[in-house]
């Protein structure tokens, strides 16, 4: 009798720490959900990086699910969809429109926003306590949008006209833009033109309507900010600006706005918390203490654009 209960004490003691090793090494799924311009492989190199220095290891303890829509945004429900039957512990949300998607695709997986005004656009209840099952970071894109007609009068003082292209695929975070640039344009005294697309089969046609008209610059909403916008402002001679980094970095000649590497970086911190517990509704949204300027010098050269000291 107690021959027997110590062989099962035993068997029980060298089970036990199997079982606590195979909790410890449980792998994780995080999904995310992209649009696909500009800013796309410096968010997901950010998010690995930021992750991995919280003790993550992909193909170890945590697996990604990148979903882009290309620029495609009515595949963004169904990219959404995708990572909810995929059970991902939690959804990283770029951009307004893939923080929408993602609200409409599920009420229980945690989401994790990097959004340009998430409560204007309705994301969110408050900032301080977001509700439901999301959390996250706010650019505070809106009014960087409106800093760039500023930024303009700066760098071109002959500036009198600057159009604003604008997505019509995202029309709530659209309409916040052209309220800020047209109070920008009001304030400095510049002319603002609005351009909508609805797709990227429609860029060309835009950038022809500005060159043919009175536009000498153009400020692009970050869910616009592709390599071949930057291209096509490029090709019709017109300065063109966005919010984010990475549009200068393949060829816009300016963006400003909340460091995004940074905030990139910071979404990690926000998933591993949720991955240890936390609940999204504890966890207020953040929003950026640093902005920056870039400006492409090479671009700025090709145009004749003598850039001042700001």
């Amino acid at each position: 009798m107690k021959r027997r209960k110590f062989v099962t004490l035993i068997g029980a003691a060298a089970i036990w720490p199997l079982g606590a090793y195979a909790q410890e090494q449980k792998v994780r799924r995080v999904g995310a959900l992209l649009i696909g311009n500009a800013d796309m492989e410096l968010f997901q190199n950010e998010l690995r990086e930021g992750l991995r220095e919280l003790g993550y290891i992909e193909g170890q303890n945590i697996l990604f699910e990148f979903r882009s829509a290309e620029g495609i945004l009515d595949r963004l429900p169904a990219l959404a969809a995708e990572l909810v039957r995929l059970k991902v512990d939690v959804i990283v949300a770029l951009y307004t429109p893939c923080g929408l998607a993602a609200k409409d695709a599920t009420h229980e997986v945690p989401i994790v926003l990097l959004t340009g005004d998430p409560l204007a656009t309705g994301l969110v209840a408050s900032l301080a306590r977001p509700g439901g099952n999301i959390t996250g970071l706010s650019m505070m894109a809106a009014e960087t949008h409106g800093k760039l007609i500023e930024l303009f009068r700066d760098m071109l003082p002959a500036v009198r006209h600057v159009a604003v292209l604008t997505n019509a695929a995202d029309p709530v975070f659209a309409k916040l833009v052209l309220e800020q640039v047209g109070l920008a344009g009001r304030i400095t005294g510049i002319e603002i033109q609005p351009f909508t697309v609805g797709g990227p089969e429609e860029l060309d046609a835009a950038f022809a309507a500005m060159a043919g008209g009175r536009a000498e610059a153009v400020v692009i909403q970050g869910s616009l900010s592709t390599k071949r916008v930057a291209d096509l402002a490029l090709e019709h001679r017109l300065p063109a600006a966005s919010l984010s980094r990475s549009f200068a970095d393949v060829g816009g000649l300016m963006s400003y706005g909340a460091d995004g590497p940074a905030l990139f970086r910071r979404s990690a911190l926000f998933v591993h918390k949720i991955l240890q517990g936390s609940k999204p509704v504890d966890m207020p949204v953040e929003q950026p203490t640093k902005f920056e300027l870039v400006v492409n010098l090479k671009t700025a050269n090709t145009l004749g654009i003598d850039v001042p000291l700001f």
